[in-house]
């Protein structure tokens, strides 16, 4: 018999691998979850299953129906462009935050490697699909050095909700537009100057900036999705 703890364990490894798969769109939208065969493709019990559920559901990444189960949370178009919207204020006061207490040698070092590794990519003037995951990963460890040097926990957990929705976190990059993405990763350049200059308001706004032109563009390819579907 596994101990209290071995369960939370696994409940957790339950919920992080359902979570990636789910951002990543390998669970889609709609999709219906079934414990029986989940809990062999993962290798648990139904028991940190279902906790790892339940945790999910919680976060908004699941739907629960009474006796149909749980089901990844369709994609709403006006939620996403709301959760944006909260994004903004929320990532514009940890960029604020940052500026004000001071980003430490160390977390600059890392910013400094991430924009450099970014350089590398955008430096080839075209965007390859290969590139795309590790721009990805490159956008995750700046926004994640921005908030780890605001050192606020309770910032860091509501942020924690608005990312974990697919399109909405800091992974998921538009990477069919290179001018776009050009001006994102220039857009970190800025925003490190404006923190190392102890300059809040500064570093607020253009983190606002930064997570409005996102929303735009996702906006605007929802809507031509929109009307391509009704042609």
């Amino acid at each position: 018999m596994k101990t209290s703890s071995e369960t939370m364990t696994l409940a957790q490894s339950v919920t992080d691998t359902l979570r990636a798969e789910i951002m990543s769109g390998q669970l889609a939208p709609g999709k219906r979850l079934q414990e029986v065969s989940l809990s062999e493709r993962l290798g648990v019990s139904r028991t940190p299953l279902r906790a790892g559920l339940h945790s999910l559901a919680s976060e908004g990444l699941l739907e629960y129906q009474p006796n149909r189960g749980y089901c990844v949370r369709t994609l709403n178009p006006e939620r996403l462009i709301a959760i944006f919207d909260l994004r903004g204020v929320l990532e514009g006061l940890a960029a604020r935050l940052a500026a004000e207490k001071g980003m430490s040698a160390s977390n600059e070092a890392i910013f400094r490697d991430a924009l450099v590794r970014a350089d590398a990519i955008m430096a080839l003037g075209a965007l390859r699909a290969s590139d795309r995951e590790p721009f990805g990963e490159i956008n995750v460890q700046i926004h994640q050095i921005i908030l780890k040097t605001a050192d606020d926990v309770m910032l860091e957990e509501m942020l924690r909700r608005c990312r974990n929705t697919p399109l909405s976190s800091e992974r998921n990059v538009l990477w069919h537009d290179f001018s776009w993405v050009r001006r994102s990763h220039d857009d970190h350049y800025r925003l490190l100057d404006a923190i190392l200059l102890r300059d809040g308001a500064r570093a607020e706004q253009l983190m606002k900036e930064h997570v409005h032109a996102v929303k735009l563009q996702i906006k605007s390819e929802l809507e031509s999705g929109a009307k391509s579907s009704s042609m």
